[in-house]
Formats: C-alpha cells, structure tokens, sequence
C-alpha cells in the first residue's frame, strides 16, 4: 500500500484533500499530514479522520524548512508520493510581511526537493501544488494557459513563481519525478475566515462592514474546493511526470457579484428588517499591485484527465455558506484564538 505525505494537510485545502482522499475514493494506502500549525492550520479539521482511520493516518508537527525532520518521515514512513500544500497564501499579509513567505514558499519548497532528491529511489511522485497568481493579471480577454508566461505582481505571487521553477529545475536537472498543479480561488468549508468568501459570509450574518476593494470590478475563476481535490487525486493516479495543469472553475465573477450573491443568500436564510446585507457594503482603498483578471483555461486537464468542475458558482456558494452557518462554534474558535492557545500548550508553537 502507498503511503502519502501532504504537507500543509491541516490548511483549507490540504484538509479537504485529505478528507476527499479517505471518504470519497478508493485509496487504501496511508497518508502523513506534516503541518507546521501557523494560524491557518487547524487540527480539528480532521478529528473525523483522526477516529475514523486511526491506522492508516498519522500526524507529524513539523516546519518543512526542517531537513532533517522531512529525512527522517520519509525514511520512517517509507514515502512513495509527496503532495505539496504548504505554503503562505494571503496576499495582503505577504504585502505587509513577506518573509514568511520567502521562507515557507521557497525555502521550504527547496528542502521537501532536495529531500526528495536523496530519496528518489523511493518517492515515486512529487506533485507541486501552486497559483494561477503566478501568471500575472489578464486584461478583459484571454485565459491563463500552462504555457502562459509568469509575471508575478506581489510578493506571495513572486514566491509560488519561485517554488513553481525549483520544481521544475529539479525535473530537468535531477530527474525528479516532478508534476505541477496551477488553480484558481478555491473557497468551501473550513477556510480561515481572512479571505475574501468566508470573510463576506461571517461579516454578513453578524452584521458587520463588507469591505470591498477598489471598485469591486476585479475578476476572479471561483474553484469550489472539492473539485480542486478531485482534479489532484486524478493526477497523482494519473502521474503525468514532467506535466503541468491548470485546474480552475470555468466561473468568472466580479467581486462585487460575489459579495452581492453572498448578501442576497444570507438575506433569504437570515431575513433582517431594518436592512439589507448589500447596504453593509463598504468601499475600501485598493490594495497595492491588485490583478485585475485571472482566468484559468483547463481544457488540458479536461482533455488528458477526464476533469470538470462539478459544482457551479451558485451551488458551490449555498454550499458554502450552509457550512459556515452550521460550524459557528468552529468558526469562533478559529477566531477568538481558543485554537492557537490550545496548539501553545499542546506543540509549544
């Protein structure tokens, strides 16, 4: 049976991964969730996993700048594929702070490879995930291809660009046995509540200020979570060595679309009377260097894989919120900081 190591399996998506892998496939081998636990990494996201697979999964609390440690779980747990979540992904933090970023994104990234590289008679596959940020900002037509030439414009963007040429100089240089995923905005359950969907659901079932940079035109391809799960788990089957994919939605909206579908719901599911959720709408200086357009073609993956997203904007979003409305004591736990104090005195992070 394989064993898999994901990094950054306590983050959004590498949780839901890790979930979609044991509940909604046929893998049968065992996975190891190698976590730092900064701020976005919630153990709790898989206590479900924890009890339901109490064999086949194992946890390990470790930074991935850590070489030694990444020698030792390999060699301990005799690894045969590597899928690569961790990583700094808020842009307006790496805009304030880039740091981190510099050390997680790419740092990080060169010791999982040269970790890989000692072990590659063994590690059958490492697979990279990434951005679509790292192309840059689109004008009003065209679409990002794999082909598409990288222009990073923030300092997270610039650090997955990085980590996206390591991996593939590892490939030509080494011979690793490399694949890269790019996708779009992914939103769904359990994402930290500082980006932008889970930020516009919360704000607006407590009534709060929906902040909304700019003029709200900027365009994103909104990629439901589960569907991006299911394109990775097709690729690690598939192990294309060498290839790349983009993996987005096929779901364009405009901020302000997005912010005005959410205020709508939750006005149907929470009806107030004295107002309105899109009077809570608060227009706020745009940020530095903000990409007016992503957009993903994926027809390479739709092509080679048999992969289409299979939740629209709109049953993605009801989704969405449904699960943040019956998670609020999860979600107040993530913010009041009752989760980071708990990892204080559990991990002494």
């Amino acid at each position: 049976m394989e064993t898999i190591l994901i990094t950054g399996g306590a983050g959004f998506i590498g949780s839901n991964f890790i979930s979609y892998l044991f509940n909604e496939t046929d893998f049968q081998g065992n996975v190891v969730n190698v976590d730092k636990l900064t701020y976005a990494g919630n153990l709790e996201n898989l206590s479900h996993i924890v009890n339901d697979y109490p064999d086949r999964y194992r946890f390990e609390h470790v930074d991935i700048c850590d070489r030694k440690q990444l020698d030792r779980i390999v060699e301990q747990y005799k690894i045969d594929i590597v899928c690569h979540f961790a990583a700094e992904s808020h842009v307006d933090r790496s805009i304030v702070s880039p740091d981190a970023f510099i050390q997680t994104n790419i740092i990080g990234t060169y010791q999982l490879l040269e970790c890989v590289k000692a072990h590659k008679e063994h590690v059958r596959l490492f697979h990279h995930v990434s951005t679509d940020e790292v192309y840059g900002s689109l004008h009003d037509q065209g679409y990002f291809t794999e082909e598409t030439p990288y222009k990073p414009n923030s300092p997270y963007s610039a650090s997955k660009a990085s980590s996206d040429h390591l991996v593939r100089a590892y490939r030509k240089t080494y011979g690793l046995p490399i694949t890269i995923s790019n996708c779009s905005n992914n939103y769904g359950p359990y994402q930290f509540p500082e980006k932008l969907i889970p930020l516009m659901i919360l704000n607006a079932i407590e009534g709060k200020s929906l902040p909304v940079y700019g003029d709200g035109q900027h365009i994103r391809d909104w990629l439901y979570v589960t569907d991006h799960c299911r394109a990775i788990w097709m690729i690690l089957k598939a192990r294309p060595i060498g290839k790349t994919y983009n993996i987005g939605g096929r779901c364009e909206k405009k901020n302000i679309d997005v912010v005005m579908a959410i205020c709508n719901l939750i006005d149907h599911l929470m009806p107030m009377s004295e107002y309105k959720r899109k009077e809570l709408i608060n227009w706020v200086t745009d940020r530095p260097g903000h990409d007016r357009r992503y957009a993903i073609d994926c027809s390479r993956i739709e092509a080679e894989l048999g992969w289409k997203p299979q939740e629209s904007f709109e049953s993605g979003i009801e989704k969405t919120i449904h699960w943040y409305l019956d998670h609020m004591e999860w979600v107040n736990r993530v913010r009041s900081g009752e989760y980071m104090a708990w990892i204080r005195q559990h991990y002494g992070h």
